[in-house]
């Protein structure tokens, strides 16, 4: 199994018309994802030419909205390459078709917005789940990608792994590659965001093929302390964590938005003792951690 994202996934692109929905577009049908179309209300009824994974050349409808889109292909996730003053409305418009996973790659949403969107998927009985934004979404290798995550640096395999950073997930991807993934999820950095460390882990610990977990996190926040509080009581499948930051001068504001640190609370230290308070072996770099979870395994 996978989590979240499956080979059967269905994916539109919100901005598919666009220089990085372009782009992006082609990447996830070279790796396998079953896109079938996107969406643009200014071209609407118009079509995008691609190659699908073997190579043969494809159109994909350009729909007016995510409804439309949802009727005439079935679809049931879409990734958002949207601009930040846009993409409030263009989550809005996923969440009000219901759509089951809303990946928002966008950096750079204000955070009123992101609340705001996180607010109406709950006012909506949550029936989307959102991952990001601010984040490079979810791969599930040799299965389906729905985001910008490079589809060769890793094998499917036994893990999963969870991150707030998109080139610390990469990274890790690439270091464990030969163990392999079940799922990789790119949580994103920002203050607020849809899916966090403790979804992904409950998906993990009850997803029958990921055998143990990889958590990254970085400094700022209590996210990282609350996860640790989660294993402790929820998890039984080895968890290994890294914790970016380590040398991170205080109060200053290190790549993600809601990387800030105030005092003792939110350091990278204090986030590894919690780690290890609940079982969680931490490495102080990438590679250590990778070994970790190769010793772990045996």
């Amino acid at each position: 199994m996978s989590i979240f994202l499956h080979s059967d996934s269905k994916i539109i692109v919100q901005g598919i018309t666009g220089g990085e929905g372009t782009k992006h577009t082609a990447r996830m049908l070279a790796a396998g994802s079953q896109i079938v179309g996107g969406v643009n209300a200014r071209k609407a009824g118009t079509t995008v030419s691609h190659k699908d994974k073997d190579g043969k050349d494809i159109e994909l409808p350009v729909f007016e909205t995510v409804a439309e889109a949802m009727e005439k292909t079935s679809a049931d996730v879409s990734v958002a390459f949207v601009p930040p003053a846009f993409s409030k409305d263009a989550a809005f418009e996923a969440i009000d078709a219901g759509i089951g996973l809303l990946v928002i790659i966008t950096e750079g949403i204000p955070a009123q917005d992101s609340a705001q969107i996180w607010a109406h998927a709950c006012e909506k009985g949550n029936k989307t789940r959102i991952i990001g934004p601010n984040c490079p979404g979810i791969i599930s290798p040799e299965q389906s990608l729905a985001g910008i995550t490079p589809a060769n640096i890793t094998n499917r395999g036994k893990l999963g792994l969870v991150s707030k950073s998109g080139t610390l997930t990469y990274q890790m991807m690439y270091e464990l590659r030969d163990l392999g993934f079940t799922t990789c999820i790119g949580i994103g950095g920002d203050p607020i965001i849809g899916t966090t460390h403790i979804d992904a882990l409950e998906a993990f610990q009850n997803d029958d093929e990921t055998e143990a977990i990889v958590m990254i996190g970085e400094i700022g926040g209590d996210a990282e302390e609350r996860a640790a509080e989660y294993i402790k009581d929820n998890v039984t499948k080895p968890v290994v964590g890294y914790v970016a930051g380590f040398t991170a001068p205080e109060g200053k504001t290190m790549g993600h938005a809601g990387a800030i640190v105030s005092g003792s609370s939110g350091t990278a230290e204090a986030k590894k003792e919690a780690l290890e308070a609940a079982g969680v072996k931490v490495g102080k770099t990438p590679s250590e951690t990778a070994r970790i979870m190769r010793e772990l395994l045996g």
